[in-house]
């Protein structure tokens, strides 16, 4: 499976974007695909997971309200639709895809390459 991530930007604080990943070479739908992100010096840490079905999706409590993880299945891509963001959201956000609802990223067996989102104060 290959995943690829597109959709980052320079925002301003209190704006939206929408990240999409598109997968490629085996269909997706019945994994688990989730974002983390990486912000410069640290870990790379959980933004969400959301499961085929897209029912008990998970959210890390600093996006939770703001982010709103979604699927489409026939497409074979997921999306993160990201308002009210803040500084403090600026990292590389990663798409991935597993088997388990989880928020591990050693759970996760593929990963795209990350697309830069970048918040202004």
């Amino acid at each position: 499976v290959q995943l690829q991530a597109s959709g980052g930007g320079l925002v301003q604080a209190g704006g939206s974007l929408r990240l999409s990943c598109a997968a490629s070479g085996r269909t997706v739908s019945s994994y688990v695909m989730s974002w983390f992100r990486q912000a410069p010096g640290k870990e790379r840490v959980f933004v969400a997971a959301i499961p085929w079905t897209a029912s008990n999706t998970l959210y890390a409590d600093y996006v939770k309200g703001r982010f709103t993880a979604s699927r489409d299945n026939a497409k074979n891509t997921v999306y993160l639709q990201m308002n009210s963001l803040k500084p403090e959201d600026t990292a590389v956000y990663y798409c991935a895809g597993g088997t388990y609802n989880s928020i591990r990223a050693n759970d996760y067996a593929y990963w795209g390459q990350g697309t830069q989102v970048t918040v202004s104060s």
